[in-house]
């Protein structure tokens, strides 16, 4: 038998409760409580990454056991090193077969999209033109870090709406490496931003149907559109992006107005030929419209290093780790959580509008919101008010924790070398837990 089963093959009890229905397909297929503790197990791994990484420091370098605890205290690794523990789990209960089609069924293609899109926005000359485009914006401010600070973190989740939340996360955590995290704040300010920029990334997809993966699962089902999203979703999103933004900048006015920039020069000196920069905006365009079609989006890419390496004197070496790190991340928890609709569904179904929105929020935390929001179109009889709920709601929760939200890794991969020992899932936690109540009030309040 195949594994996992549709969810309409269960033969779940009339008229029974969300807990009576899970435990009734705990027992229809008892493999299923083993995938979810594996999952369990997989997530409570990441918040001992921080620990491992600091005992990898303690150890002699260069030593096996350094070399070990530091593959097992980077957070990209957790769960495909799990993945290996499940595909075991597999093999002994199911047989090659049902691991060969499970895993033959599972979808890749957002992972393989997030690598290729963070190499493309991280390249010199786009790089360069949002820096010329931000600091613009920050120029009203007078060009001062806070200023920087506010422009990167109001206007990059919004640009996510058109380019896609990756590219917005890998051109705002480039950004803020460059223009605040390099100024070396305080710890408490250094996770309240980075909780920040997650948060906002996070519902700044919102405003069209086809940037945010959450919005992207159900848009189609529910026949949703831009105009749609923008009077239901957008102006939502930009009232808890700026309201966030706002308090914070409040509580940490003194630190922000300290900060001082170096007394440098702005870039590097070597300007980028316009006809290369559009050039590279045609690709990172493409990439966007084929998100969804690798067979469109991988020879384009390929295409894209060819174009690179000709025009090499006005390029950055390509820096292929993180994205691939980040890719890595991805599939094995879209391996993960393609086990997990068995016990996600009925909780999503058994919820009124304001439980269902504060549950998807809390269910975004252990798992990709993608998955809340496409398991929700199973979920027969859904009203609007409903389907508001689910999607706010797993928005609203994408900045908890680095699995909450697809680009979320990107953006914890480029910024965590300012965290010596990585960064604290607590940390973290605390840093997003304003800004999420903030925008929990705009999407159910305002």
């Amino acid at each position: 038998m195949s594994f996992p089963r549709e969810l309409s093959a269960y033969a779940d009890p009339a008229h029974a409760g969300m807990w009576e229905v899970i435990q009734s397909r705990a027992a229809a297929e008892p493999f299923n409580v083993a995938v979810t503790a594996i999952f369990a197990l997989a997530v409570l791994h990441t918040f001992f990454c921080p620990k491992l990484t600091h005992a990898a420091h303690a150890a002699p370098k260069g030593s096996p056991r350094a070399r070990m605890l530091h593959v097992l205290g980077e957070v990209e690794m957790v769960f495909g090193l799990w993945v290996v523990v499940l595909a075991a789990a597999f093999l002994w209960a199911k047989g090659p077969g049902a691991l060969g089609q499970y895993f033959g069924s599972v979808s890749f293609t957002e992972p393989l999209f997030v690598i290729v899109i963070m190499a493309l926005a991280s390249t010199r000359p786009v790089m360069r033109l949002a820096e010329q485009s931000l600091r613009r914006v920050a120029a009203l401010g007078g060009g001062r870090p806070v200023a920087w600070w506010l422009s990167i973190l109001t206007v990059a989740p919004l640009l996510g709406s058109f380019i896609t939340e990756p590219a917005a996360m890998t051109i705002a955590a480039l950004l803020l490496a460059k223009q605040f995290y390099d100024l070396r704040p305080s710890p408490r300010l250094m996770y309240a931003t980075l909780g920040l920029l997650f948060v906002n990334i996070s519902i700044g997809g919102t405003l069209t149907h086809f940037a945010a993966p959450p919005v992207l699962m159900v848009a189609a089902a529910w026949g949703w559109d831009i105009a749609y999203m923008f009077t239901h979703f957008g102006w939502h999103a930009v009232a808890g992006i700026l309201l966030s933004n706002v308090v914070y900048l409040l509580v940490f006015k003194s630190e922000l107005l300290a900060l001082r920039a170096p007394s440098t020069a702005d870039g590097d000196g070597t300007r980028v030929p316009v006809w290369v920069t559009l050039v590279h905006l045609l690709f990172l365009g493409f990439t966007v419209w084929a998100a969804h079609h690798p067979a469109w989006f991988i020879p384009g890419f390929g295409l894209f290093l060819g174009f690179v390496r000709l025009t090499a004197r006005h390029q950055d070496k390509l820096a292929f780790r993180s994205p691939l790190l980040v890719g890595f991340f991805l599939a094995g928890l879209v391996v993960h959580g393609g086990l997990q609709g068995w016990w996600i569904e009925p909780v999503l179904g058994g919820l009124g509008q304001a439980p269902l929105f504060v549950g998807a929020t809390i269910l975004t935390a252990f798992n990709d919101n993608a998955l809340i929001t496409y398991l929700a179109t199973l979920v027969p009889n859904f009203t609007e008010e409903l389907k508001f709920a689910v999607v706010s709601g797993a928005v609203t929760g994408g900045g908890l924790t680095v699995i909450a939200n697809a680009p979320n890794p990107a953006g914890q991969s480029i910024l965590q070398r300012y965290f010596p020992d990585g960064v604290s899932p607590l940390g973290l936690l605390l840093g997003a837990l304003v800004p999420t109540l903030l925008v929990a009030f705009s999407f159910m309040v305002l």
